[in-house]
């Protein structure tokens, strides 16, 4: 059994100097940590908050990402019980470290000022995916996007040659550097976007996305599909293009007697 002090040192490390925008380097991280949750979970969720405040604006957004792939290993390692028969997986797990801790660790990754300008955009998109997801408590993490809305509206009133918080300016390699790891980035995101459907089987893994709303442990009642609900909302009310639109599609799908009998001509 490794010394607790030793993981801790290790993961540091890892979280600092190992870690980039690749799937393997986030999944050697997750590897890492996973195993140790019961035993020393809490000292290694401190070497997150503490390495995301000491490494610089890229090496932030690359945690971030690692934060956002571990929610997705504590999910699964939760739905293990009902799929293996386990019964030594804890009820918590990093993912309540992280609602915990998320508006400061947000803070770390987004600075006020245009420091936190190249972050903004893809914590929004993960914050929205979480939120989607029902990964951390949705009206937590609206007042965070929020917030960070109104971050960047005060940052688009400054003068280009002001900041709140100026920081180190990035060299060429640290931009071109960046450039790629945001290209890898925004594929996994868009990769993991895609909703997978509802299944009743209780033997399969359920998306955050497709839990009960409640907290009652009502297992019999079931999950909202958030995207039907989101398209609900927004498809606008049956009017007369609509009839057109669909008169239209008709009529190219089944054409006239007339038309067919031109055709046969």
């Amino acid at each position: 059994m490794e010394d607790p002090f030793d993981l801790r040192i290790r993961f540091l490390k890892l979280l600092k100097r190992g870690l980039d925008a690749s799937q393997r380097s986030i999944q050697d991280a997750i590897k890492f940590i996973m195993p140790h949750f019961s035993r020393c979970g809490e000292d290694l969720w401190d070497c997150v908050t503490e390495a995301i405040g000491e490494v610089n604006i890229n090496q932030r957004m690359n945690i971030f990402y690692f934060l956002d792939s571990l929610c997705d290993a504590c999910l699964a390692d939760r739905a293990l019980p009902s799929t293996s028969g386990r019964t030594d997986v804890p009820n918590r797990s990093y993912v309540d470290f992280l609602a915990r801790d998320l508006g400061n660790i947000v803070e770390c990754v987004v600075p006020s000022g245009r420091a936190g300008l190249p972050n903004l955009t893809s914590v929004k998109g993960i914050l929205e995916n979480w939120k989607s997801k029902r990964i951390i408590d949705p009206q937590k993490v609206d007042e965070i996007i929020s917030g960070l809305t109104k971050q960047n509206d005060h940052i688009s009133g400054l003068p280009s040659s002001q900041s709140l918080s100026p920081g180190k300016p990035m060299s060429r390699d640290d931009i071109f550097k960046r450039i790629e790891e945001d290209r890898e980035r925004h594929k996994r995101l868009r990769e993991k976007r895609w909703v997978q459907p509802i299944s009743h089987n209780p033997s399969m893994y359920r998306l955050a996305s497709f839990m009960p709303l409640s907290e009652d442990g009502d297992e019999d009642q079931l999950a909202l599909d958030m995207e039907f609900d989101d398209a609900w909302e927004t498809t606008s009310d049956w009017n007369e293009d609509d009839d057109d639109a669909a008169a239209e599609e008709n009529e190219l799908c089944f054409p006239t007697e007339r038309e067919a009998s031109m055709d046969v001509t």
